[in-house]
C-alpha cells in the first residue's frame, strides 16, 4: 500500500506548482493524502483523471458537508458564513450562477475594454510615479484587477485598501478565526452595499441582483452578499497574482520575452502558457464522494474527500510534453487553471482580457524593465493559499 502523504505539497518555488507533484504523477494518478486535521483523502495527479472527476456529478462541492476536504483551519470559517455558488451542486448552483452571467459575457467583455485600457494606463503612469524602482504588485498588478472588479460589481474603488487588506486576511490567516473574521467584515461591507444600492440604484452585479432577483424573492439577501465576496475576492486576488507572476516569467526568459514585445498575434498563447505553468490557484478543487467511484484501478468511497489540484493536472506530460519549459508557442489552452465542468471558472474571459491588456502594456511602456530581486530570493507563499509573491521590486 502506498504510503500516506500529506496535503497541500510544500512549495520551493514561487512561480510554478510544487515539485513534489511530479513524482507523484509519475507514480499514478490517484493517491492518498493526510490533511492538516488528520482526515484522509485522495490527491488526483493526472490530467485525463482531473477531467473526468471535475465533470463527475458523483463529486460534490457542498462545503457544508462534514466529509468535504479542508486544507487549513480558515475552511472550517468559511462554513459558517452564507453559500456562494462555488459550494453548492446542481441544480442549486445553476440557479445562483446564471444570475451573474450577464456580467460576463463576450458582450460585456467588449464593452469592458476600452475601461480595462485606461484602467491600465493609469496604473502604468502609478508605477512610473513611484519608480525608477517600485513594487509591481502595489503599483500595478493590485489595481488593474481591483479597479476592473468594482466596475463590474459596482463596489466603490475609494474603498480597495479595505476590501483588498480583508481579503489578504481571508485567504492567508494562520487561523480560522483570523479568516473568520475577514469574512465577516467583507460580508458586512457588501451587506451595507446593498441597502445602498436599494436606495440609490448604480450600474453594477450588486444594484442589479439588489433591484432585481433579491427585491423579486428569488435570491435570498445572505446569498447575495456571499456572491458578491466570492466575486470581489476571487476577481482581483487570483487576476493580480498572474499579472506579477506573468512579468517575472517573462523577464526570467529573456528570448520569449523580445518575441512577446515584437509580435502582437502571440500574446493570447503567451497568457494561456502563463495561466499553465503558474497555476496560481492550484488547491481550488476540492470535492467529496457522494457515492463510491471506481478510477484508475482504485475506489473512492462515498464520503472521501478528494482534492484535484491544477498543478499537477498543468504539468502533466501526457497532456503538455516537457511541461517543466516555459514556452510560449506551446497550445495552452486546455490548462486546468480555470478549473472544469460546471464549477469552471466565471470570470476566466475577464482575466484573460485583463492579462492581454496589462501584460503587453507594462512591456510597452517599460522597455528596459528588469528585476531589482533575483527570482531565487523570492519567498514562495504558504501552500494552502493562492500561488504568488506578496512584493516583486522592479527597476527601469
Amino acid at each position: 500500500m502506498e504510503e500516506t502523504i500529506t496535503f497541500p505539497q510544500v512549495r520551493t518555488c514561487p512561480y510554478r506548482p510544487p515539485h513534489g507533484y511530479t513524482e507523484l504523477t509519475a507514480q499514478g494518478p490517484l493517491h492518498r493524502v493526510e490533511l492538516y486535521d488528520g482526515k484522509l483523502g485522495w490527491v488526483v495527479t493526472r490530467y485525463a483523471e482531473a477531467r473526468a472527476l471535475l465533470s463527475d456529478p458523483r463529486l460534490s462541492s457542498n462545503r457544508t458537508d462534514p466529509n468535504f476536504p479542508l486544507i487549513s483551519s480558515r475552511g472550517a470559517a468559511a462554513r459558517e458564513q452564507p453559500p456562494a455558488f462555488i459550494g453548492m451542486d446542481p441544480p442549486e448552483h445553476g440557479h445562483y450562477r446564471r444570475m451573474t452571467i450577464p456580467e460576463f459575457t463576450v458582450k460585456r467583455m467588449n464593452e469592458l475594454r476600452p475601461k480595462i485600457e485606461k484602467i491600465t494606463e493609469r496604473a502604468a503612469e502609478q508605477l512610473c510615479t513611484a519608480g525608477p524602482s517600485a513594487d509591481l504588485v502595489v503599483n500595478y498588478a493590485l489595481p488593474i484587477p481591483s479597479l476592473v472588479i468594482c466596475e463590474v460589481l459596482g463596489v466603490p474603488y475609494s474603498d480597495h485598501e479595505f476590501f483588498e487588506d480583508a481579503s489578504r486576511r481571508m485567504m492567508r490567516s494562520a487561523t480560522a478565526e483570523g479568516a473568520g473574521v475577514a469574512r465577516r467584515e467583507l460580508l458586512e461591507y457588501l451587506d451595507s452595499l446593498v441597502d445602498a444600492a436599494i436606495e440609490n440604484p448604480r450600474p453594477g452585479l450588486v444594484s442589479r441582483l439588489a433591484n432585481g432577483e433579491l427585491a423579486r424573492g428569488e435570491l435570498p439577501r445572505d446569498y447575495l452578499t456571499g456572491i458578491a465576496v466570492l466575486l470581489l475576492v476571487a476577481g482581483h486576488e487570483t487576476t493580480a497574482n498572474v499579472i506579477t507572476l506573468g512579468t517575472l516569467m517573462l523577464l526570467e526568459h529573456p528570448d520569449q520575452l523580445a518575441e512577446f514585445r515584437a509580435n502582437p498575434d502571440v500574446v493570447p498563447g503567451v497568457v494561456e502558457e502563463l495561466l499553465r505553468y503558474t497555476s496560481v490557484a492550484d488547491t481550488a478543487g476540492a470535492r467529496v464522494a457522494t457515492a463510491d467511484i471506481d478510477i484508475a484501478g482504485q475506489r473512492i468511497r462515498a464520503g472521501e474527500g478528494v482534492l484535484i489540484p491544477n498543478g499537477p493536472a498543468n504539468f502533466d506530460p501526457a497532456m503538455f510534453p516537457g511541461p517543466e519549459e516555459f514556452d510560449i508557442h506551446r497550445d495552452s489552452r486546455k490548462h486546468n487553471t480555470f478549473g472544469y465542468g460546471v464549477h469552471q471558472c466565471l470570470g476566466q474571459n475577464l482575466a484573460r482580457l485583463e492579462l492581454q491588456i496589462a501584460l503587453p502594456l507594462l512591456f510597452e511602456r517599460f522597455p528596459t524593465l528588469r528585476l531589482g530581486t533575483p527570482a531565487t530570493e523570492l519567498r514562495p507563499r504558504r501552500a494552502d493559499t493562492i500561488q504568488g509573491v506578496d512584493e516583486l521590486i522592479v527597476t527601469w
